[in-house]
């Protein structure tokens, strides 16, 4: 790839940012947005020249890496053919697109309704399990994050909900299974497992099973952690929801399409839940989409009821066509394996090497192209290199390991006291171990603060 510096257009393209964008989750004087020039597979670049690795996959979901031409030409194509068209049409390429996920989903998950993203998709969820189950309350854990619209933001743990929540939502969070630091004082992830279950079961009990529609969780972690459920726990959830009429939602946006070496992470376990979320992966962000994957069951809900939801934009033409052109062509390219193949052979053991030579590194995580890297203080007490949501100087720590990346060419992902570790699922072993040098410099920025 060829980079030609142009500053001045950077600082014209900044400059405007300034003046009028408006962005998400900032206070909008206290932010330095870099203005980006181009992007390239595993790398983007702004206008001065400098190329970075991106490491963060932006926001988890260039899952195929920027701007890949098969995808690219698709929109083109498409955008050609036909560029928008109402949901109550039937369009080839959204049947397409709606295929080619049908056959990937697991179990029975047979139909798709789409929507432009990942919070519309929970928030469609949570309504095809409320009018399914005739209830109103939804479990989600503290640990996850679901989406910033109403009730998405609601089902979220992470502080981004404090600001946002009204208390009326009918959404009851509970402690889902964290070996590293365990509610439940457990000692295995055995023990763990067996008491996050317990501990489900007893919030079931105690809120009424009889007014709980779903159970939605993360099938990985994502932004709260990249917590990877202990064996058991996923097909334990299964049974307490089926014991007691209850909807197991699996959020996936973050983790499916790729992302853990598998085209959706609860085929790591073999569970079937009755609704599955997605977006992100499914067409790597190139065009907004999202979606539900809706079982036989639940679906029949709806043959001759109307299902009340729908978006101007559901199964949009441009976004279902970047969604087949991703599917096939991450199938062709074995995209998935790839993911699968990094984790295991370079990513995981890489990180593992690293935290035996950083004593900031508490412990790693993750599966394929989806790590973290939990950062503290003193590894014997576990105490986190910065406080739960700090910000400001309390945050130093984490904005100085974050500097140090970029100041090496690499775009990290942080939140909290983690790095997490997600590049593109079709990153190449030379890019994965060029990220795994610069963290290996990296990371003496947060040595400097262990004691």
């Amino acid at each position: 790839m060829t980079i030609t510096p142009d500053p001045a257009a950077g600082q014209a393209v900044k400059a405007a940012d300034r003046a009028h964008v408006f962005h998400s989750w900032s206070a909008q004087a206290l932010i330095d947005p870099l203005a980006v020039a181009g992007a390239e597979g595993s790398y983007f670049w702004d206008y001065e020249g400098k190329r970075y690795l991106d490491f963060s996959s932006q926001l988890v979901n260039t899952n195929i890496g920027h701007q890949h031409p098969k995808v690219v030409t698709a929109i083109q194509e498409q955008a050609a053919k036909l560029c928008t068209f109402a949901p109550a049409f039937a369009i080839d390429v959204r049947s397409e697109a709606a295929r080619l996920i049908a056959e990937r989903t697991p179990g029975d998950l047979n139909k798709i309704f789409f929507t432009n993203g990942g919070a519309e998709a929970n928030e469609n969820a949570i309504r095809m399990a409320r009018l399914h189950t005739g209830r109103q309350k939804v479990l989600s854990t503290y640990r996850s994050y679901h989406g910033a619209t109403a009730n998405a933001i609601a089902l979220t743990g992470d502080p981004r909900r404090w600001p946002n929540e009204t208390g009326t939502s009918g959404v009851v969070h509970f402690w889902g299974p964290y070996p590293y630091r365990s509610n439940f004082h457990a000692e295995d992830e055995a023990q763990e497992c067996e008491r996050a279950l317990a501990h489900l079961e007893q919030v079931v009990a105690f809120e009424g099973p009889q007014t709980v529609a779903a159970v939605i969780l993360e099938t990985v972690v994502g932004t709260a952690g990249i917590l990877v459920p202990p064996p058991g726990y996923l097909a334990g959830v299964r049974e307490i929801c089926d014991r007691h009429g209850i909807v197991l939602i699996l959020d996936e946006v973050m983790a499916g399409f790729g992302r853990t070496g598998e085209w959706f992470a609860a085929d790591h376990w073999g569970v079937v839940p009755d609704l599955l979320t997605f977006a992100k992966g499914v067409n790597s962000g190139y065009v907004p989409l999202g979606g539900v994957a809706i079982s036989e069951k639940i679906a029949a809900t709806f043959a001759e009821r109307p299902f009340p939801g729908g978006l101007t934009y559901s199964g949009h033409p441009l976004a279902c066509a970047s969604a087949v052109a991703t599917i096939n062509a991450m199938a062709a390219e074995d995209i998935v394996g790839n993911a699968r193949r990094i984790g295991e052979d370079v990513l995981g053991p890489g990180l593992r090497e690293l935290a035996e030579r950083h004593p900031s590194v508490g412990e790693v995580r993750g599966l394929g192209v989806f790590w973290a890297v939990e950062l503290v203080r003193n590894r014997g007490t576990r105490e986190p290199l910065v406080p739960y949501n700090a910000a400001g100087a309390a945050n130093a720590p984490m904005a100085e390991l974050a500097a140090a990346c970029k100041q090496r060419g690499l775009w990290p992902f942080t939140n909290m006291n983690r790095l997490h570790v997600v590049p593109p699922c079709n990153v190449t072993e030379a890019e994965a171990k060029e990220g795994l040098a610069i963290l290996d410099q990296a990371l003496s920025a947060a040595d400097a603060h262990t004691v």
